[in-house]
């Protein structure tokens, strides 16, 4: 099953003022190093990563991680920012987008299988 993880950042302000704006930096720093720490677990326990940053608007940043293993999942950050910074503070190989060498590597398993055939193959309905 792949692993989903999101951190948030809260706002504590509307960004005026150099106080609020080094304390709105510091959380933005520390979120990236929780991130960078989460993305560095996964590549440890799969023989390494790479991965993809996908925007989700004003949901923030998905990053997409897959193992050398062919094991996945991902992470959302507040900002594409965050994630960015993430990913280099982490080390990981970034890809533009999620095709070609990246998808090939993913290795999906009877769950997600399951979930993607969903009504087609007499899953659940309701009605």
């Amino acid at each position: 099953m792949a692993e989903t993880e999101q951190v948030r950042q809260s706002g504590d302000g509307d960004g005026v003022g150099d106080g609020v704006r080094s304390r709105s930096e510091a959380r933005a720093a520390r979120t990236a190093a929780r991130l960078a720490k989460r993305i560095g677990s996964f590549a440890g326990k799969h023989g390494g990563a790479e991965g993809q940053l996908a925007y989700l608007g004003q949901a923030g940043t998905r990053i997409v991680l897959v193992g050398e293993d062919g094991a996945w999942g991902d992470l959302v950050a507040p900002t594409h920012a965050v994630a960015s910074a993430a990913a280099e503070r982490a080390g990981l190989t970034l890809h533009d987008s999620f095709d070609g060498d990246l998808a090939a590597k993913v290795r999906t398993g009877p769950y997600e299988w399951r979930r993607m055939a969903g009504l087609q193959l007499g899953g659940r309905r309701d009605g």
